[in-house]
């Protein structure tokens, strides 16, 4: 029986075990009991409601017209599929066989990792870091670990894997060990991977504890450390609902980013007065002030410092403004924010499960905003 023939059910199922997920982990990501995917798999319950079928694709990361078991139409999206070798690498506790590199040699290869990545070259990241994991476990500098667990856990965080994102970001953190620097680097990826996957209380906490212990007579580049954690703690904050806290923290990364000039960002953190800006923005549309939103981010995006803005970075929060846009009932607003953020990074919109719903709940009114329904074309939303 080809896969072609196969119920539907059959399909969830492969998918499911593809995806290294239990009947309960897929339940849970639906917001469905268990017993309803079991029966969905057996094919007691019937899916006969196209809806329905969306949902259950978007969580396992494949083409509605795969469940269906129709030739899905061929999208930008197929980096998602290095996701299990990524997931392949993680697993593996033992030290792998890999030709001995120096230390300096693979800080090189980190490196150009964290150039990929911040260039939003998402594709060529996902085939380089099965083999960074591996040879980083035998690495004797627990810098490069962390570093690219990190690397490892904001790309899985972007492909909608925040639970195997923050495995990294433990990960990462357990690489720290008793160094206070790498230890907060670490910290800020736990908290972007637990605000990914829901966890904004979490979140809050543990970033706020690790700014807490940042001593800024250190280093600048540490005291940058301690800028974002706060970033992310006020954007967690926001997350809770706790939106005076969320502006009050804002406040506290406003005063550490006015005291850093010039500094070096060796822990790419691209923490700076316009990453405080660009919170506040978040911050804002949160409260569900979108006039401020609106007007702080135009005001910020008009900034030199903006455009010297890692690609990835703006990106990334143009995808959040254009969310924000939505959820205010902007339709204009978040066209105008998908279409830039294709500009600046096409990965961003092309790859990420994010993009995707977004450039689908916009593409749905009629007509649609300009620029949408080519986008919509490029992620494999139209035939």
């Amino acid at each position: 029986m080809t896969s072609d023939d196969l119920p539907i059910g059959r399909r969830v199922a492969r998918w499911r075990v593809r995806r290294s997920m239990t009947q309960q982990q897929l339940a849970d990501r639906l917001r469905r009991s268990k017993s309803w995917v079991d029966k969905v798999e057996r094919g007691v319950r019937a899916l006969d409601r196209y809806p329905v079928i969306q949902e259950l694709a978007d969580v396992l990361r494949v083409d509605p017209e795969v469940l269906l078991g129709q030739q899905p139409q061929r999208t930008p999206v197929g980096a998602l599929d290095g996701v299990d070798d990524i997931r392949a690498a993680l697993a593996r506790y033992d030290t792998p066989q890999v030709e001995p590199q120096t230390t300096e040699e693979v800080r090189r290869q980190v490196g150009y990792a964290w150039l990929t990545y911040q260039h939003a070259h998402y594709a060529q990241l996902v085939r380089v870091l099965p083999s960074l994991i591996d040879v980083v476990q035998g690495a004797r500098s627990p810098e490069v670990r962390v570093q690219t667990y990190r690397i490892t856990s904001a790309l899985l965080v972007k492909f909608g894997e925040a639970d195997l994102g923050w495995l990294a970001a433990d990960r990462a953190m357990t690489a720290a060990g008793d160094d206070p620097a790498l230890a907060a680097t670490a910290a800020v990826s736990v908290g972007q991977a637990l605000r990914a996957s829901g966890r904004d209380r979490l979140a809050l906490t543990a970033t706020l504890t690790a700014a807490n212990r940042v001593r800024p007579q250190r280093s600048p580049g540490e005291w940058a450390v301690g800028g974002a954690l706060l970033l992310q703690a006020a954007l967690a904050a926001a997350g809770c609902g706790e939106h005076r806290r969320a502006d009050e923290l804002a406040d506290r990364a406003a005063g550490v980013a006015a005291h850093l000039r010039g500094y070096d960002d060796q822990h790419r953190t691209s923490f700076g007065p316009v990453a405080v800006e660009l919170a506040r923005v978040l911050v804002a549309a949160q409260r569900g002030d979108a006039d401020e939103a609106v007007h702080r981010h135009v005001s910020v995006v008009r900034r030199d410092a903006w455009r010297r803005l890692p690609a990835e970075y703006r990106g990334a929060y143009l995808l959040d403004v254009a969310r924000a846009y939505l959820q205010v009932g902007d339709l204009r607003g978040a066209a105008r924010a998908l279409v830039d953020a294709d500009s600046v990074a096409p990965a961003e919109v092309r790859c990420r499960p994010l993009a995707r719903t977004l450039i689908a709940d916009v593409a749905r009114a009629q007509p649609a905003p300009a620029g949408v329904a080519r986008l919509a074309t490029l992620v494999g939303l139209t035939r």
